[in-house]
């Protein structure tokens, strides 16, 4: 019987700009990806009895057709009058709905796998057509990369060459936060635009947090960031940390805000919340700094990671 196994890496958002909102609900976003070592495992094994099996170590992950490996396998069963089946199994690893594409990530992977499974021979653009269809996320996973820019929904994917690794640790707190609730909760002002297919938005002033902005000190210029990553200036990169969900996260859950102000008064040289959260991550100068910061924080949180540029 064929069977094989996938890793199935997490991410992060080092940067988030929402551009304005789409006739079809979605925002346009720019964002820079970053791929990180968490990963979950993900085994496919070919049945012949032509049923989709999904199960998964997590309680919480649904296993029907709620799953987006679910939705993956029986889509290209479908397209492609796939007259076998596939049992699949995903070891979780990464947090669940916690702004890390965990499901994306899944997803991508199943589109892989059943690509090779099923020996369909899909080429990467087909896949990424597919990815497009699943998530918003999933087409960042299907390029061999470490960083790259997402752009319209976060689904066009343009590689940034980047050979530096950085260091991270990552906490995850124990609440469930879903992107559609945040990005309702922005409630951004709409202006119309003539003759546009999409509304621009006017930017909600910053709220302070005891003299400094809620949002991180911003550029709109996604190319300055990534030359300090070059330049390993992490300071630099640590100032240039950008999210524009974390007013809306933050109003959903206060409590993350002690959470951040809690790492970075440990020498971390960044906090930020990645995509619609609740993940909190500190940028760190080395693995040893990130392990202290860990053995501290441990004692408090369940889920606190020690995370790489993958």
């Amino acid at each position: 019987m064929k069977s094989f196994i996938l890793s199935s890496p997490a991410k992060l958002n080092l940067y988030l700009q929402v551009l304005n909102k789409r006739v079809d609900g979605f925002h346009n976003i720019k964002t820079l990806f970053e791929r990180i070592d968490l990963a979950d495992e993900i085994t496919f094994t070919l049945n012949r009895k032509g049923t989709i099996s999904v199960s998964c170590s997590h309680p919480h992950v649904p296993t029907g057709p709620k799953n987006l490996v679910y939705k993956v396998a029986q889509l290209l069963q479908q397209d492609y009058n796939v007259p076998y089946g596939v049992d699949i199994k995903i070891k979780k690893r990464i947090p669940v709905a916690a702004g890390l594409a965990g499901g994306s990530t899944n997803a991508a992977t199943a589109l892989q796998g059943l690509n090779r499974l099923w020996k369909l021979g899909l080429s990467r653009s087909k896949l990424i057509s597919y990815a497009c269809q699943i998530g918003s996320d999933v087409a960042f996973f299907l390029h061999d990369c470490s960083w790259a820019l997402g752009t319209e929904r976060g689904d066009k994917i343009k590689k940034v060459n980047l050979k530096r690794k950085l260091w991270h640790i990552l906490v995850v707190p124990c609440v469930r936060l879903y992107s559609g609730r945040v990005y309702e909760a922005l409630k951004l002002q709409l202006t119309p635009s003539a003759g546009a297919s999409v509304s621009t938005l006017k930017r909600p002033k910053q709220k302070k947090e005891g003299g400094t902005n809620v949002l991180t000190k911003r550029t709109d210029n996604v190319n300055i960031f990534v030359h300090y990553i070059k330049k390993n200036n992490s300071l630099k990169v640590g100032k240039l940390l950008s999210n524009d969900l974390e007013p809306a996260i933050l109003k959903i859950c206060p409590k993350l805000l002690n959470l951040k102000k809690r790492l970075k008064s440990l020498n971390t040289q960044g906090v930020m919340i990645s995509g619609s959260g609740p993940s909190v991550f500190g940028l760190v100068e080395n693995e040893k700094e990130a392990k202290r910061i860990k053995s501290l924080l441990s004692k408090r949180y369940s889920q606190v990671f020690v995370v790489r540029t993958l």
